[in-house]
């Protein structure tokens, strides 16, 4: 497992000074996986938050080449990166390993840029997808969007009189990354550190594409003290609000199998964003199903993996 020492020991290639909100759970996750890959790294990041927090010209918190394309099409310019490198590379151009990370948020994941996603994995490109999922469209306004929880107010979901929050279920997006047949799936939380890490250098040695979603806490976005992203990281695993696991060659496993059980209500009110639901318990006990249905599934998988 990864340790401390060996993460420091690489510096910040993800480097302090951008434009972040105070507690952001996204530049945690770009600096992890940054120093999980190393320098011999090439980023391509969608617009959203961490682009527009890390990249303001003329200034970049990025040490390594770093690409930033639309919103929509992240895996594809990763793509063509791949495409170009590998070509150069068979030609003896270039030597050296390189990894190739493409990342966005759920906005440019989930929803805007779920078709060049679907297109990179199926054409089974070298490349690493992360997606860092706050659960809304934070960098324009809060709005919902496919990966917003059950329950949850946004702007365009607002928790009022007609209607208590978001009225769909999330979208089980690291499925969907499973039903492509990729060699690696994973799901991942800031407060299993070793674990984001061991992943990330796992999903670079794979040969083909692979996806890693990460949950990423957002005091401006779900309505929290910025000194509780850390907690709220592990709370959601603790609730089975967030699942840690991976999917290796259609193998699962089942990372972390919390041995003391919380609550539910102890993650989502902490959040602004839910505490409409403590007065409307039916929609909070229909979440409650929901995350409760997709755990047993999850131990289920794990079980048939196992034989």
């Amino acid at each position: 497992m990864a340790s401390i020492k060996e993460l420091a020991s690489k510096g910040n290639l993800f480097a302090p000074g951008h434009r972040a909100c105070a507690g952001c759970g996204g530049t945690i996750i770009l600096r992890l996986v940054a120093a999980a890959a190393g320098e011999n790294t090439v980023f391509i990041g969608a617009t959203g938050c961490m682009e527009v927090a890390s990249t303001i010209y003329p200034y970049s918190a990025w040490k390594v080449p770093f690409l930033h394309n639309a919103f929509e099409n992240s895996a594809a310019t990763a793509s063509g990166v791949e495409s170009a490198y590998r070509a150069l590379k068979k030609k003896g151009k270039i030597t050296k390993d390189i990894n190739i990370i493409a990342f966005g948020g759920d906005g440019g994941t989930y929803d805007i840029g779920l078709q060049s996603l679907s297109g990179a994995m199926e054409r089974g490109h070298k490349l690493l997808y992360i997606c860092y999922d706050n659960g809304a469209y934070m960098n324009t306004g809060i709005q919902r969007s496919s990966a917003t929880p059950f329950g949850a107010n946004t702007t365009t979901s607002p928790a009022g009189s007609v209607i208590k929050g978001k009225t769909q279920q999330r979208k089980d997006l690291s499925e969907i990354m499973v039903a492509h047949n990729i060699p690696y799936v994973a799901q991942a939380s800031l407060f299993y550190w070793n674990d984001l890490v061991e992943k990330v250098k796992k999903a670079l040695k794979v040969d083909g594409p692979s996806f890693i979603n990460i949950l990423s806490p957002c005091p401006l976005g779900w309505g929290y003290d910025p000194s509780e992203t850390i907690e709220l990281s592990e709370l959601a695993v603790a609730t089975h609000f967030w699942n840690v696991y991976e999917c290796e060659n259609g193998k699962y496993k089942v990372n972390i199998k919390p041995k003391k059980e919380k609550p539910l209500e102890d993650f989502l009110f902490k959040q602004q964003r839910f505490k409409h639901l403590k007065n409307n318990p039916e929609i909070l006990e229909q979440l409650r199903a929901f995350l409760k249905e997709k755990y047993e599934n999850l131990l289920k998988k794990e079980e048939i993996s196992a034989r």
